[in-house]
């Protein structure tokens, strides 16, 4: 067999939970099998690139060796045991040897205790040297890291450096400002038990900004599983890069809008598609006639870059495009990065990375040049309906809660990324296995029926609702379809409760219609039993100044709060200050949060009851006594 490209299988796979969920992707009649005129894309997704021929004689193979009942056509197990030995025979190592030199990858044998003999994980050195370059550049400044920064050049002890979970606390907060409380991060004196509690944070507040943690835990993290590390700070890189590239912090990008367009169809788009356009947009000004079309071999040459930065950049500073004078890429990249290092902008990326056409870090590079340079005039005359366009406090719970769960694509816009009902499938399929009979869904859509198709997928979607026994009175498929706010906000909210519940169900046993009322005992119980009053209901507005919430994670891990650092309550301020501090309190604990601490002080019943419910499914945990157990014995000297 003759391979021209490959990927890691394991790169691949980073963005889905497990292969049977590629798998179904990948098979796209959904008949449970992959014939053979689907299986040079299925191999293709999964890394192994190469002609149909050599496709079709590989099938003829396969079926003689394999004697398949079959003929013609793989099921799930054929197909797996197919990648495997792609990965396991001479071309694995062929690759190995050709990718590793192109791509600089570092492949490092299985290190979690849950990974099968024998697997190995692909560390790409780039990213290991970019990530820790940007801490250094971003967060040295800060006195609570002097013990851990700076990063040594190569970035080989990046993976040490985030196992106390202090270093990834105030990457997430730079990413996202305020997500963690400051006091909730133990900074002194720092056994094994409270290490383990920063990464618990780290990795709960994670998760609550949008960030696929599955299959990672803090104990992946105190053993710096490089692959996991690396993995976790490129999601949360990216969401602070992504965060400020909308209409409320820049509404220059109306400049963007190409003819015909309405602001509802930029916001549709995904934010790797606006920064093409913002690209292109300044090439077009500059009078040059070059288009971008992806952020690999459309830019290793640096020529579009040295346009963009001599565009973007302010007169005063002086920048030229002296790069294009030199012919050899890599001497022409070096000078273009001198160029935007001008404008403070160097980060991410080497000449290598550019002339390799590395994509991650050549999206981050051009996101962070965005950020700071725009160079997008804001319009004249205010853009009609942007307020009801920007983002609710509501939506983006919602949408980072989608994300966290590892459904693909990416939701940017709550709307329109619902609208064909696939991602509603997956969340249908998360919270109870088996629910979608994906036969039924149109999972690739044709040009001439793509409307019709993405209908009947969300008439599905409502239907299984019904199923489930959620209250969709009212609702129709093409509500979700047409992107009806409060319609589909409806929907979403009954899954995220339906996910929520469905956790405390498995962990406390609790009986689905009467689980409120359970969760309201509960809180009760432990509340009086800490000898602290209780409430009525989700809606009780004792709750606002987030007291209720800290007297009852202490009444479940005595000693978690610091009494001193909680205020009286009753101002405005005072009650957020508490609730901040008991939202980052309950994430520390374990409890996979999602609600925002404004959400405690304005006693929003529905993330109230989230909050209650992530702390009685925590309360059902096995918890870290095991963890605070072996500390107390290394203290003991046993």
């Amino acid at each position: 067999m003759e391979i021209c490209e490959m990927k890691r299988w394991d790169v691949v796979l980073e963005y889905f939970k497990d292969f049977r969920e590629l798998f179904k992707l990948i098979d796209a009649n959904g008949d449970g099998f992959i014939d053979v005129t689907e299986l040079r894309n299925a191999l293709d997704v999964c890394g192994f690139k190469m002609p149909g021929y050599k496709v079709r004689q590989m099938i003829e193979e396969y079926d003689d060796k394999q004697r398949l009942e079959h003929k013609g056509r793989l099921s799930f197990e054929e197909f797996e045991k197919l990648c495997k030995e792609l990965k396991a025979n001479e071309l694995g190592s062929t690759f190995k040897q050709v990718v590793s030199k192109k791509e600089n990858l570092e492949t490092l044998g299985g290190i979690s205790e849950a990974s099968s003999e024998g697997t190995t994980h692909s560390v790409r050195l780039e990213e290991q040297l970019a990530f820790s370059d940007w801490i250094n550049t971003n967060l040295s400044h800060d006195p609570d890291l002097k013990h851990l920064l700076l990063i040594d050049p190569e970035g080989k002890m990046l993976y040490d450096k985030v196992k106390d979970g202090i270093l990834l606390c105030k990457i997430i907060n730079h990413s996202c400002p305020d997500t963690i409380d400051e006091r909730t991060i133990n900074k002194k004196n720092l056994t094994l038990y409270k290490k383990h509690e920063n990464l618990t944070l780290a990795l709960s507040s994670a998760q609550a900004i949008g960030c696929n943690i599955i299959n990672i835990d803090a104990h992946d993290l105190t053993k710096g599983s490089p692959h996991l590390v690396l993995g976790l700070l490129w999601q949360i890189i990216r969401i602070g890069l992504f965060n400020q590239i909308t209409l409320e912090n820049c509404p220059g990008l109306a400049t963007l809008l190409q003819e015909g367009e309405r602001i509802e169809d930029l916001l549709k788009l995904s934010p790797e598609a606006i920064l093409l356009r913002w690209v292109n947009h300044h090439l077009e000004n500059a009078g040059i006639a070059r288009r971008c079309n992806n952020f690999q071999s459309d830019i290793t040459d640096s020529e579009i870059y040295t346009y963009l930065i001599k565009q973007i950049a302010p007169n005063s500073i002086g920048v030229t495009l002296e790069a294009l004078m030199e012919p050899n890429h890599m001497s022409r990249a070096e000078i273009m990065l001198q160029q935007a290092a001008k404008l403070g902008c160097r980060s991410f990326v080497t000449p290598s990375d550019v002339v390799n056409g590395i994509y991650k870090l050549n999206l981050a590079f051009v996101a962070n040049m965005f950020n700071n340079y725009p160079g997008l005039d804001k319009p004249k005359s205010n853009i009609e309906g942007l307020e009801s366009l920007e983002e609710t406090r509501e939506e983006k719970t919602y949408r980072n809660w989608m994300n966290s769960m590892g459904v693909s694509p990416h939701v940017n816009w709550l709307y329109s990324d619902l609208a064909d009902g696939l991602v509603i499938f997956q969340l249908y399929d998360i919270i109870k296995p088996g629910t979608v009979n994906w036969n039924k869904v149109h999972k690739k859509f044709t040009k001439l029926r793509k409307f019709m198709e993405a209908l009947e997928n969300c008439n599905y979607a409502v239907e299984l609702g019904k199923q489930m026994n959620f209250s969709l009175v009212g609702i129709a498929g093409k509500d979700i379809n047409d992107g009806n706010a409060t319609l589909t906000l409806a929907l979403i909210w009954q899954l995220m409760r339906s996910y929520t519940l469905s956790i405390l169900t498995s962990l406390a046993g609790t009986q689905g219609s009467t689980v409120e009322k359970e969760i309201i005992q509960w809180v009760n119980s432990k509340l009086q039993a800490a000898g602290k009053s209780s409430i009525k209901g989700f809606q009780d507005y004792s709750i606002a100044d987030g007291k209720v919430v800290l007297d009852l994670i202490e009444a479940i891990k005595p000693g978690s709060v610091n009494y001193n650092l909680v205020k009286e309550g009753g101002t405005e301020h005072e009650n957020l200050d508490n609730a901040k501090y008991a939202i980052s309190l309950a994430r520390k604990c374990g409890a996979r949060v999602y609600a925002l601490p404004e959400d405690i002080t304005e006693v929003k019943p529905k993330m109230v009851m989230t909050v209650f419910a992530c702390l009685m499914a925590m309360d059902y945990m096995p918890n870290m006594d095991s963890v605070k157990n072996q500390q107390n014995n290394v203290n003991n000297g046993q």
